[in-house]
């Protein structure tokens, strides 16, 4: 009898404890198991010759990851000047886009995203454009990231309001690969 009141009370506190993860927290989580490895990816919608993107190997590397802030580069062929910051406060996810320029030096425009209204799901987050972005790039004012992850793809995604402009990226989670770039800051 007390075997079944100790595993009860170990299974009411494990339900309690996974009851008590938000939907950001959770997303945030679910980047800890590709911690170190590299996927390819390709581009599912917006890709155009001379964008700078199609035609090119595309990379994202969970470079870091801990309670509070996931890094992820993202490499577009030989250019290591990308990387997406989330940030986890207030039960609320930030994107942020650390930029250089392609060849590593520092780029003005850089830090550029936004902070997500509400905790999302644990599989997608969206985050409309904040006010240093407006003040950064006028013309993004109307930029919506989203961004996706579940256990076989990653999605990065940007919509413009009011145009045409769409981009997303999409990663193979079910095959990483063998890379040794790094960001180049």
């Amino acid at each position: 009898m007390r075997k079944i009141i100790l595993f009860m009370l170990f299974s009411i506190s494990v339900s309690w404890a996974r009851a008590q993860t938000s939907n950001s927290k959770a997303f945030m989580e679910a980047f800890k198991p590709h911690l170190g490895k590299y996927y390819e990816g390709t581009i599912v919608a917006g890709g155009k010759e001379g964008d700078g993107f199609t035609g090119e190997r595309l990379l994202m590397e969970v470079m870091s990851w801990d309670e509070r802030e996931v890094k992820v580069p993202f490499y577009v062929g030989e250019d290591k000047s990308r990387t997406w910051i989330f940030s986890w406060s207030n039960n609320r996810v930030e994107l942020k886009h650390d930029h250089g320029k392609s060849d590593g030096t520092a780029d003005k425009v850089t830090f550029y995203g936004g902070t997500a209204p509400n905790e999302g799901t644990p599989n997608m987050q969206m985050f409309p454009a904040d006010a240093e972005t407006e003040q950064l790039i006028d013309y993004a004012a109307y930029n919506v990231w989203w961004v996706t992850i579940d256990a076989d793809k990653f999605t990065y995604n940007l919509r413009r309001i009011g145009s045409d402009r769409l981009f997303s990226v999409e990663f193979d989670l079910t095959k990483p690969i063998v890379s040794n770039f790094k960001p180049w800051r």
